[in-house]
């Protein structure tokens, strides 16, 4: 025999896995798993950093809704339209297109639409009037001024969307107030008196504010607020004084050196007193 036949035989046996192979879908699996746990955690995210109003909206982005209304802008037909030209052809059989555009025969009979706006710009206007003639008697434009020239030089009035302002300011040499304090002169007295007799005209509520001019110095604890504040609680003494009512005055506020009317923050013109009576 040949040492070839005495070779021996070696048997290899190879293990058959029942299903055979899957090719890893178990990392597909895996990964829909981290990116459902990532939305999630995202979902969570935005529940506690938004506020409910932003909430509603991104629950309108995803949930988008056409809104059909039973009132309609033109007719009956599909969406409640008949056709784009509606507005022009059928005014009287829905209430939309009669509520934009008024048809001939409410315009015959003076229904433009534009009744309550016009009476709210003529109830303005009125009151408008009214203020005005109230400065014209302060000033003297009606005919007999209520005040002096020395006294008038100190007066600016004029009427705002709030009221009718009256300005009271210090001029060089003649100032509303002794020194830095809220000790009235007798100018300022006169003055406030003029003014109350006029507002004693209206039963309009009263505001009053004070302002001052910048100190040259640039201090930690500045006196400029408290200084506007108890200079306006002057003249609203003053003012009730005068015989108007307490419950007239609707508010005393300090604005310090925050409101100037001229240029130099130091002027003694931004020393001054408004007080409005509101509309």
């Amino acid at each position: 025999m040949t040492a070839h036949a005495n070779a021996p035989v070696i048997i290899k046996r190879k293990k058959v896995i029942a299903g055979g192979h899957h090719g890893g879908a178990w990392k597909v699996a895996y990964a829909d798993f981290v990116t459902a746990m990532m939305a999630f955690f995202l979902l969570m995210w935005l529940l506690g950093t938004t506020s409910d109003n932003q909430r509603k909206g991104i629950a309108d982005y995803f949930n988008p809704t056409i809104p059909l209304s039973r009132v309609s802008g033109g007719g009956s037909g599909s969406f409640n339209g008949d056709n784009v030209f509606s507005e022009e052809e059928l005014p009287q059989s829905g209430s939309g297109a009669s509520s934009t555009y008024q048809s001939d025969s409410d315009k015959s009979r003076g229904q433009s639409g534009v009744e309550s706006t016009a009476a709210g710009d003529a109830e303005g206007a009125a009151e408008d009037q009214k203020l005005a003639e109230l400065a014209d008697i302060l000033t003297g434009r009606s005919g007999e001024s209520m005040v002096s020239e020395e006294l008038a030089r100190h007066i600016v009035t004029r009427v705002t969307d709030e009221g009718l302002l009256v300005e009271l300011f210090d001029l060089p040499g003649a100032v509303l107030f002794e020194g830095d304090s809220a000790k009235p002169t007798a100018l300022l007295r006169e003055l406030v008196s003029v003014v109350s007799a006029v507002f004693a005209l209206s039963p309009n509520r009263i505001a009053i504010t004070g302002h001052v001019m910048s100190q040259p110095i640039v201090r930690l604890d500045t006196a400029v607020w408290d200084m506007s504040t108890a200079r306006a609680h002057a003249v609203r003494i003053m003012v009730q004084n005068s015989g108007l009512k307490e419950k007239r005055i609707h508010r005393v506020t300090g604005h310090g050196d925050r409101g100037l009317v001229v240029a130099n923050p130091m002027s003694v013109r931004n020393n001054r007193v408004e007080l409005t009576l509101l509309r």
